[in-house]
């Protein structure tokens, strides 16, 4: 029985709501989309919104303000709401100017004869009192007329709005969308919305005054940066409006390296009761987050009543042991410093120094005149205005009462208002509701001179005003495009968002509660992405806790050039520590993530900071140790010289007879050669001077090592020609000297051809064997053909040196094999030696080891070969004759 009974309830109501759709349709509609209209000699609203403004025109705006409202007890479900609400209302002063743009954008309309010619533009703004259930009334108040509330129905007689400016709130604007655009009627919200990019489709008749949100998060990414935050505190209310801003801003700040040290959500006390056990309970366990002192940056989501909120807080801090804050506070353009009459009391100066994004204004020419003309009576059917006044200035328009210590004269003063309640320059959202009401006009205006056939034309061909519908703005009104009086430029993007900029603003609070805001930067959401944010620093003024000095709000100390990033486990990516560069590596700028090599031309500094350039590394003469080994290379050549020239003095006397004078010739010049052949090694190498070092280098020695083993030969052969019947005497003569000689030398020559032709050497630049330096030198192209050379060197010296050795014991008179033994010992242990001298330097101190290497062993053959005879030659004479050669040499015979 009761399931038939359930069905039949839900047939019967589905039969009512078809019946009432049908009805409505076989009513008349005045135009595609409007609302039927009907007899409106029904009564007026029985329950009125009692503060409104209402002028009438041939054409109406519409506005919902938020300037007045209660504050409610909880309800208990013993009486009547009605009797729950506080009979005084609460005016938020402040935003009276919001009224005042609107209708002083209506009175210049009205005088303008070039925009909207012959048509009287009124308005009809409602108070929605920060409620849900009066949101919905006043729209609806709206659309059907003045003083009537039938819902879906016009009373034609009555101007019903044509565009509705509002609301304040999210939750206002939100609201309104909602039920606007059931009837296609634009929208135009002077603050931000509930709705996000991503839902603009589903308000296709709003418009925002205001750029998205997201521009404002990328400005405050960008101020983070500049002032280099990265641990900061996120505020917002505990609602659907707060988390999805946290929700959408941590992410944000994540992918830009910033992080959030705590979230703070204000919980949403809708009743007194509410806000009472707040502050009393959990103030001090909430407040200990707001007291980090490493987060000296606060980001506050600056809804009106989360500001508010604070404002009580900072206030109960001051009558507890609490210690107040001494913060940056970053906040959005949602927020504005606004009291209501009690708020007055409220501390403000925790918020001195602020830094908001607010909306962009300008002073438009006469505004302030026409502020300085308000007065309590100024215009009829102001319904804001009295309340405005009486809380604004502290006194009574009416008759004197007990409670009222003053009444007000009338001739009280706007100017004379602190700025917490009302301001003379035109405040950004009253900037945005008069390009509101400028841009519905231009609509208008469009409609008008361009025709559209969505609307009718009268025969004179103007705007038949009476049947304009909502509808028809939209088409004109999303390709808005004017410059206002003040000369700047309004238009909508493809979002149906106002193309503007936004204003950093630096609020300063004085100790006599009154305050200052002074613009200190712009965000273009336009300009390139790294020009978007400009900054005035030195405009600034911080926080008095802060001592003048710039806030640091950072996890941990920066880690200074040198020093890398190190993540900390368990903890943020912002909280880490500060590791050394690795050797040869550097970071040049504070709180790199990683260190990095430098270019190949340059080296890491010792602090590992910067990157220095390297010198260019090489032998040269302008440095000590070029000039001594080019002294030492020269001095060596001409002491060989010298011997050569007593040689060549004294070539008749018998010693240097006995001694093969061509040998003698030969070898001393190759020695001159030798000890010339390291000039070639000091300078720049070039492309000439590198294969002529080894090419040098390898012959001449050659040529010296082959005569010293020619005059070993000769030495032997000289002896055992002496031995009766030898036939070694065909040997003695130049013939097999000269043969030894060219032999030796031309196997040298075929191997350093054979060099050139496959892989010379070649100048090269090492930047890696030694920091700080680009060593500049010769390339050996073939280190294999580098190391035959010496190897073949090595094998002549040995076998000068093994022969040489058995005839050491040889008659004087004949006897060179001694000396020789002594200068291939010398020649051979110092080209042993090199070998792993060389190998284990770099450089130009490579060269140096070659160069001692080529005078050393030069030096030992020049010393141990000609030094004895020089001695005779120059300091023993008498031994240089015939007579001792013979007894020297009847002398060995005996022994």
């Amino acid at each position: 029985m009761m399931s038939r009974r359930v069905e039949f309830c839900i047939w019967s109501g589905n039969f009512v709501i078809r019946m009432l759709l049908l009805l409505l349709l076989l009513l008349p509609y005045d135009e595609v989309y409007g609302m039927p209209s009907i007899n409106c000699s029904i009564k007026d609203d029985p329950f009125p919104i009692p503060h409104n403004f209402y002028q009438p025109g041939n054409l109406s705006i519409g506005m919902i303000a938020n300037q007045v409202g209660f504050i409610n007890n909880p309800p208990s479900f013993m009486q009547h709401p009605t009797h729950l609400t506080i009979d005084e209302p609460m005016s938020v002063t402040k935003n009276y100017q919001h009224i005042l743009a609107l209708a002083f954008a209506a009175k210049e309309l009205n005088k303008d004869p070039n925009l909207i010619p012959n048509i009287t533009l009124g308005f009809y703004i409602l108070n929605c009192y920060h409620l849900g259930r009066m949101t919905f009334k006043a729209p609806l108040s709206l659309l059907s007329g003045q003083r009537k509330l039938v819902p879906n129905f016009s009373c034609n007689e009555l101007k019903k709005s044509i565009a509705v400016i509002g609301g304040l709130l999210p939750e206002t604007s939100s609201n309104l969308a909602t039920i606007l655009n059931i009837y296609k009627t634009p929208q135009v919200s002077y603050k931000h919305g509930a709705t996000e990019m991503s839902q603009i489709k589903n308000f296709p008749s709003l418009y925002q005054m205001v750029p998205s949100e997201a521009y404002q998060y990328k400005g405050v990414v960008h101020l983070l940066h500049h002032f280099r935050w990265t641990w900061i505190g996120l505020l917002a209310m505990d609602d659907d409006r707060g988390n999805q801003f946290l929700q959408t801003i941590v992410p944000i700040l994540t992918e830009n390296s910033i992080c959030s040290a705590f979230t703070f959500k204000l919980p949403k006390a809708t009743y007194m009761e509410e806000v009472v056990e707040e502050m009393t309970v959990k103030l001090s366990e909430r407040y200990q987050y707001l007291m980090d002192r490493k987060t000296n940056v606060l980001f506050l989501y600056g809804e009106p009543p989360v500001v508010t909120y604070l404002r009580i807080i900072f206030t109960k801090v001051v009558f507890t042991s609490l210690t107040p804050l001494s913060k940056v506070w970053i906040i959005s353009s949602h927020w504005d410093f606004e009291s209501l009459a009690l708020q007055n009391i409220l501390d403000m100066e925790t918020l001195h120094g602020t830094l908001s994004f607010t909306v962009h204004s300008n002073q438009l020419p006469g505004f302030q005149e026409f502020l300085q003309t308000i007065r309590p009576f100024w215009a009829e059917g102001d319904g804001f205005i009295q309340i405005f006044w009486e809380q604004a200035f502290g006194c009574s328009l009416k008759h004197k009462q007990e409670d009222v210590e003053e009444i007000c004269t009338g001739e009280e003063k706007l100017e004379s208002l602190p700025g917490t309640s009302f301001e003379m320059h035109m405040t950004g959202y009253s900037y945005n509701v008069y390009n509101a009401v400028y841009a519905a006009a231009h609509a208008l205006h469009n409609i008008n001179i361009h025709g559209s056939k969505h609307r009718r034309l009268a025969k004179v061909g103007r705007l038949d005003v009476q049947n304009i519908q909502p509808w028809q703005l939209h088409h004109c009104l999303k390709r808005t495009l004017f410059n206002n009086s003040a000369g700047e430029s309004v238009r909508f993007d493809k979002n149906r968002e106002l193309v503007t900029v936004f204003d950093l603003t630096n609020w300063l609070i004085f100790p006599n509660g009154s305050f200052a805001r002074v613009k200190v930067g712009r965000l273009d959401p336009f300009a390139p992405s790294d020009n978007q944010l400009t900054l005035n620093d030195d405009r600034i003024v911080w926080h008095r806790g802060f001592k003048e000095m710039l806030p640091v709000s950072v996890c941990n100390d920066q880690c200074q050039p040198g020093y890398s990033k190190t993540k900390r486990e368990g903890e943020k990516f912002c909280c880490y520590d500060c590791t050394p560069c690795p050797e040869g590596m550097i970071s040049e700028q504070k709180d790199m993530d990683n260190c990095f090599q430098c270019p190949e031309d340059q080296y890491a500094s010792k602090e590992r900071d910067r990157c220095l350039p390297k010198v260019l590394s090489f032998l040269s003469y302008n440095e000590d140790l070029g000039i001594t080994l080019a002294f030492l290379s020269c001095s060596f050549a001409l002491i060989t010289v010298a011997v050569l020239g007593i040689f060549i003095k004294h070539q008749n006397t018998p010693l240097v007879k006995a001694n093969n004078q061509d040998l003698t010739y030969i070898l001393l010049i190759s020695l001159i050669l030798c000890f010339l052949s390291p000039l070639l090694y000091i300078g720049h190498p070039g492309i000439v001077s590198c294969p002529l070092q080894q090419m040098t280098f390898g012959i001449i020695f050659s040529v010296a090592v082959s005569s010293v083993l020619a005059k070993t030969i000769n030495v032997v052969l000289a002896f055992m020609a002496t031995k009766p019947g030898s036939r070694m005497r065909i040997w003695i003569g130049k013939r097999l000297t000269n043969m030894v000689v060219l032999s030796g030398s031309f196997i040298q020559v075929v191997i350093c051809t054979v060099w050139l032709c496959t892989a010379p050497p070649f100048p090269d630049v090492d930047m890696k064997s030694l920091t700080g330096e680009m060593l500049v030198d010769c390339n050996k192209g073939s280190v294999v053909m580098f190391y035959l050379i010496l190897g073949y060197m090595a094998l002549m010296a040995m076998i000068s040196f093994i022969v040489a050795y058995f005839a050491r014991k040889l008659p004087d008179t004949f006897n060179e094999a001694k000396f020789i033994t002594f200068s291939m010992l010398v020649f051979c242990s110092v080209w042993i030696s090199f070998i792993p001298t060389y190998l284990s330097t770099k450089g130009k101190y490579m060269v140096v080891v070659e160069i001692f290497s080529i005078l050393a062993s030069s030096a030992g053959l020049l010393g141990c070969i000609f030094a004895p005879k020089c001695y005779i030659i120059v300091l023993k004479p008498q031994l240089n004759n015939q007579g001792q050669i013979m007894w020297r040499s009847k002398s060995s015979r005996i022994d």
